[in-house]
């Protein structure tokens, strides 16, 4: 069960007299139908009927579906990044601490495959939905400070070299982790190779952490 599902049946067992209780359940309803179907594809009646909520209650509450969809992505952005503060970069090493974010980059993104079909189909509506999300923007902040401040700890002690851009790494660690979920059934039907298999997804975790150190060396 997907993190979006175990959202949902949690909202769903709280008491339905409870507002609060009943936006978190349209929401996360939303963030599975979103995923499935996209923007244009998703129904507000499915959502109502995922999260067993009036149909009235989603408009009530967010007022359209384009206002829905922009809560979704919100919520989704939030929850990975909450999840990438706890990494506590800071308390490791710098080239443990940068296997770390690969490693929780890589595994997030095999985990909810519903946060990559999201991205992708709000990159085909020109991220008209993140540029006016202050929630996107904010919770990018702190990512980016832990990472130079990464950087900077192993400039100092030699580990890694000089001038490493922190939102130039992050774009290639996340290229590199994201490209090969999103388009993995295809290039697995390309070139003949599964690259869904467990041994397939460690095997290139290697070679993305390798490449990744190797080029922060001195």
């Amino acid at each position: 069960m997907s993190l979006s599902s175990e959202i949902l049946v949690e909202a769903q067992g709280r008491n339905r007299r409870n507002p609060e209780a009943t936006k978190a359940s349209i929401l996360a309803a939303a963030r599975m139908e979103f995923a499935a179907k996209g923007l244009d594809g998703a129904r507000v009646d499915q959502i109502a009927k995922r999260a067993k909520a009036n149909k009235q209650l989603v408009y009530y509450y967010f007022g359209s579906k384009d206002s829905l969809y922009k809560a979704a992505l919100d919520a989704t952005y939030a929850e990975i990044r909450a999840r990438e503060r706890e990494l506590d970069l800071s308390a490791l090493p710098p080239r443990d601490a940068m296997v770390k974010l690969i490693d929780f980059s890589l595994n997030y993104l095999n985990q909810h495959r519903e946060f990559i079909r999201m991205l992708a189909d709000e990159n085909a509506h020109g991220a008209r939905h993140v540029r006016s999300s202050d929630m996107a923007l904010e919770t990018n902040s702190p990512l980016l400070e832990l990472i130079a401040e990464t950087l900077e700890r192993g400039e100092v002690e030699g580990t890694f070299r000089a001038g490493v851009d922190p939102l130039e790494l992050y774009v290639s660690i996340a290229g590199m982790t994201f490209f090969y979920f999103a388009n993995g059934l295809t290039m697995s039907a390309i070139f003949g190779r599964d690259l869904t298999r467990d041994e397939a997804v460690s095997s290139y975790r290697d070679h993305i952490v390798s490449l990744t150190l190797n080029g922060l060396r001195p």
